[in-house]
């Protein structure tokens, strides 16, 4: 049986829940069958991350030593995105709009000093894209995860697995419908989100080459 760790943020700013904290705690635990034919399956195991700048990279990796993944998904909010974004690239850089959990908020600063300049994905997030959409849930390839913490997390994470087999890398979710009463941000179902959530574990576990397809931004 293959592993997979889901990692999951906890909430942050004025926002009292993160969608991705409530899709780890339901899918811990659980065990997924991989399609066409196959009698192998997926154990998923999760990880808690704290909105903290340093604490964030030291609990996923201490998770992956303690779990031996296989692969590695970490999961963090967008608040205004509609879709579901698998991340390409994490940028070397902290310069954080709020304060994160722990009250840091650094200014252009590097994550890590004399380190790349990026970090990119290891996972076909092409692959996963199209197999979300194929399951009807928005989704599209991402090539910003911001500079706040989960990009933080997303460079931290790459560059720990850097020469490591385990596969790796970050997906922005949508706010849930209760984290916008007013209506003014676009969101998604927890249930339509622990959808997408299975599709990409399965996703992730099937396609051991991404596809080439097109996938960029105009601007």
């Amino acid at each position: 049986m293959s592993r997979l760790l889901l990692c999951g943020f906890e909430p942050f700013g004025n926002d009292s829940v993160n969608p991705a904290l409530k899709i780890i705690e339901q899918l811990e635990g659980q065990t997924l069958a991989l399609p066409n034919g196959s009698s192998d399956s997926v154990e998923i195991r999760t990880c808690r991350v704290p909105v903290t700048r340093y604490a964030a990279i030291e609990s996923v990796v201490e998770a992956i030593e303690r779990h031996a993944p296989d692969t590695v998904i970490m999961l963090g909010q967008a608040s205004g995105r509609s879709a579901i974004t698998p991340e390409r690239v994490a940028i070397n850089l902290d310069d954080y709009r709020i304060k994160d959990n722990g009250g840091h908020q650094p200014v252009d600063e590097p994550i890590e000093v004399a380190g790349p300049d990026a970090c990119f994905t290891t996972l076909p997030i092409k692959a996963m894209v199209n197999d979300l959409q194929a399951a009807g849930l928005p989704a599209s390839v991402s090539y910003t995860a911001g500079t706040f913490v989960c990009n933080h997390l997303f460079y931290g994470v790459q560059r720990h697995l850097a020469d490591s087999p385990i596969r790796s890398g970050f997906v922005h979710i949508p706010a849930l419908p209760e984290q916008s009463l007013d209506g003014r941000l676009p969101t998604m179902s927890l249930e339509s989100l622990l959808e997408g959530v299975r599709v990409l574990c399965i996703s992730a576990m099937t396609h051991q080459q991404d596809v080439r397809i097109g996938g960029g931004n105009i601007s």
